[in-house]
C-alpha cells in the first residue's frame, strides 16, 4: 500500500481545511518546501490539490505546480478544478504523472471517456468526494444525489481504473478514515481505490492495510503529517 502525502494550495500556501470548510484552515507553510521534506523522509508519491482552482474551476497554481514538479523526482498528481481536456494536457507536458477529474465526471463523464482514450487509465484519475454516501461536487460546496458506489460503477464502465475516495466528514478531522465505505466501494466496483480524510494515526494506516486486498491500494494523510500524529518514515515501514 502506498503512502502519499498531500499539500494542498491555497493563496500560495500550504493549507489544511477542516472537513473541507475554507473558513476553517490552518496555514503549514510554503508548498514546495513542504514537497521537499515528503520526498527526503522518502515519499513514493505526492497528491497536490489546488483549491483555489477547485473553487474557480479552474487551475490557480499551475506555474507553481510545474515548479515543484521539476524540483523534486517523485512521481506527483493533482486535482482540483480541472475540467477539461486542455488543462488535463497541460499538466501532463508539464510533467504531472496522474490527473484527479473530480465534479467534471459527473457534470461531464464523456472528458473521463475521452482523456482515458487518449491519455491512458493510469494517469487519468477520478476524484469521489462523498459526504453522507453522496457525491459531492464544485470544491465541496455542492452534493448531489447519486451515491459514491454508484458513480464509481458508472466510471469502471467508461474505462477508469483508479479512484481517489474521500469521506468529507472525515477530512481535516484526525477521526479516522471511513473504511466501511471506503472498502464497499474497492469492493462493489473492483476500481482500485486510493483512500483519503481523517488518517490520524499508525493504527489507521494498519486498518487500511487489512483492505487492501479488497482493492485498496493506498492511503493519502495531510493533516496527520503536518501536526506530526503521524510519522512517514513510521507509515512507510509497515
Amino acid at each position: 500500500m502506498e503512502i502519499i502525502p498531500a499539500i494542498d494550495i491555497r493563496n500560495g500556501n500550504c493549507v489544511r481545511l477542516y472537513k473541507g470548510d475554507f473558513e476553517q484552515e490552518t496555514v503549514y507553510g510554503e508548498p514546495i518546501e513542504m514537497a521537499k521534506l515528503w520526498a527526503n523522509k522518502g515519499a513514493t508519491r505526492l497528491h497536490i490539490v489546488d483549491l483555489d482552482g477547485a473553487l474557480d474551476g479552474k487551475p490557480k497554481n499551475i506555474e507553481l505546480i510545474k515548479e515543484i514538479v521539476e524540483t523534486i523526482e517523485i512521481p506527483i498528481q493533482v486535482g482540483g478544478g480541472i475540467r477539461t481536456k486542455e488543462i488535463i494536457q497541460e499538466y501532463l507536458e508539464i510533467g504531472v504523472e496522474r490527473v484527479i477529474i473530480g465534479t467534471a465526471a459527473i457534470e461531464n463523464p464523456q472528458l473521463v471517456v475521452e482523456a482515458i482514450k487518449e491519455f491512458g487509465s493510469e494517469r487519468i484519475v477520478v476524484g469521489i468526494d462523498a459526504k453522507d454516501g453522496l457525491v459531492a461536487t464544485e470544491g465541496w460546496l455542492e452534493t448531489s444525489d447519486t451515491t459514491a458506489v454508484t458513480l464509481g460503477q458508472e466510471m469502471k464502465e467508461r474505462g477508469v481504473e483508479w479512484v481517489v475516495y474521500t469521506d468529507i466528514d472525515k477530512d481535516g478531522t484526525l477521526s479516522g478514515p471511513n473504511l466501511e465505505a471506503t472498502e464497499k466501494l474497492a469492493e462493489e466496483t473492483g476500481l482500485k481505490v486510493v483512500a483519503s480524510g481523517g488518517v490520524s494515526s499508525l493504527e489507521d494506516i494498519k486498518n487500511l492495510k487489512k483492505i487492501e486486498e479488497a482493492g485498496v491500494k493506498a492511503v493519502i494523510t495531510g493533516k496527520a503529517l503536518y501536526s506530526n500524529n503521524l510519522k512517514l518514515e513510521e507509515a512507510l515501514s509497515i
